[in-house]
């Protein structure tokens, strides 16, 4: 399954100026293109790879809407609408699928019931134990270890793998705008980005480069904490029956998203499996799964943090992961077609990082794993400026 082929003629930039420079073209990047097009912008999106490679098209494709809180949750909701029209410009797979948290204990369904009162019963569904596992596809002599759970209907879910890919492919098509693949970024100004063909001029400079902002603004990337996540993930032939394209989330999901760690009952949960499974806090696992078009499932995850992360998984790592959604799906195990390493940014000092790092030129990572929910969130805030700016130019 590739991600995309290779452009097939030569990288020229753009001779004039542009409304925009975007200097990454992951999905944050590439939503900001795709709102400034909305919006009658020229853009030019800067990438030094020559196809999407990092995290957006390294992670499982849910855009996690529901388990948000605060101004996250309407950042969410306001990308959700992003990604559907998006969906329908650039024919990207984006099912109204929802997320599945599966509950296997009561304490785990205390969760789901106290977020229903708070967010109320058209937001999060509660279901019966029968309704789980036949969502799941289990046989009737293999549901008790299902308690019940809930449905967030708002979740979306996208194909990682082509999304990023597919909507650059659309944006190149479009007037005024130009994407430099292969083009590295060696300086930027207010007004220029200084790439390896040469210089790029646009009236505002948007740096969408996650991690990679150490690269470029090292004393920002710093002063926000930002490491690199690493994650377990893996790709596994799908159980004979398993057919829902709803992301199904466990107990070790509502210990990683707000809006369940909100919740009265989560210090209660998490004494609970730290009681029955420390193994999985101890790789800060998130065990969930979800279904690729071509009806494989993607599998993870774990988290490890380091200001440059390490290449090598661990193989207990990985198979504890495997053998857990093994559990959740009701088989006894699953076979792996793929396995690699996904990555993104992560800070303890919050999940964005927006900063003006000089006269009209703004860095914005998402430093946690929901990039690929609240991007274009984040880029119609960003135009409209009513993005929380986290952060100002450093002084020279």
């Amino acid at each position: 399954m590739n991600n995309a082929s290779a452009p097939a003629t030569a990288t020229v930039l753009p001779s004039g100026r542009s409304d925009l420079v975007v200097v990454g073209a992951g999905i944050v990047g590439l939503a900001h293109a795709f709102e400034a097009v909305r919006r009658g912008l020229t853009v030019t999106v800067v990438e030094r790879d020559r196809r999407p490679v990092g995290a957006s098209v390294r992670n499982f494709g849910h855009c996690c809407v529901t388990a948000q809180r605060g101004e996250l949750l309407g950042l969410a909701q306001r990308s959700r609408a992003g990604w559907l029209d998006a969906a329908k410009s650039a024919d990207l797979w984006a099912p109204e699928a929802g997320a599945l948290v599966v509950a296997r204990s009561a304490t785990e369904l205390a969760v789901l019931e106290e977020l229903r009162e708070e967010r109320g019963a058209d937001a999060v569904r509660l279901r019966t134990r029968d309704e789980v596992a036949d969502a799941l596809s289990r046989p009737v002599d293999g549901r008790e270890d299902l308690v019940g759970g809930a449905l967030l209907p708002a979740d979306l879910r996208v194909n990682p793998r082509e999304a990023a890919p597919r909507l650059a492919a659309w944006l190149a098509e479009q007037p005024g705008v130009t994407i430099a693949w292969g083009t590295n970024v060696v300086g930027v100004e207010s007004g220029t980005v200084h790439t390896s063909r040469g210089p790029v001029h646009g009236e505002r400079v948007l740096l969408c480069v996650g991690h990679d902002l150490d690269r470029l603004y090292p004393a920002e990337a710093e002063a926000h904490g930002i490491e690199r996540c690493r994650l377990s993930m893996a790709r596994v032939a799908a159980p004979d029956a398993f057919r829902t394209d709803a992301a199904v989330l466990t107990a070790t999901s509502m210990l990683r998203y707000d809006g369940f760690t909100a919740m009265p009952s989560t210090d209660r949960l998490r004494a609970e499996v730290t009681g029955h499974s420390p193994e999985l806090l101890d790789i800060v696992a998130n065990v969930m799964c979800t279904r690729l078009p071509d009806g494989t499932v993607l599998v993870g995850d774990s988290h490890a943090y380091d200001a440059t992360e390490i290449p090598f998984q661990d193989e207990a790592t990985a198979e504890l992961l495997l053998r857990e959604a093994a559990r959740v799906l009701g088989v006894p195990s699953v076979r792996v077609t793929e396995r690699w390493q996904g990555v993104y940014a992560s800070s303890p000092r919050g999940p964005l990082l927006v900063r003006d790092v000089a006269p009209g030129v703004r860095a914005l990572s998402v430093t946690s794993g929901i990039g690929m929910t609240l991007s274009f969130g984040l880029a119609a805030a960003t135009f409209d400026g009513t993005l929380t700016v986290t952060g100002a130019a450093r002084e020279d």
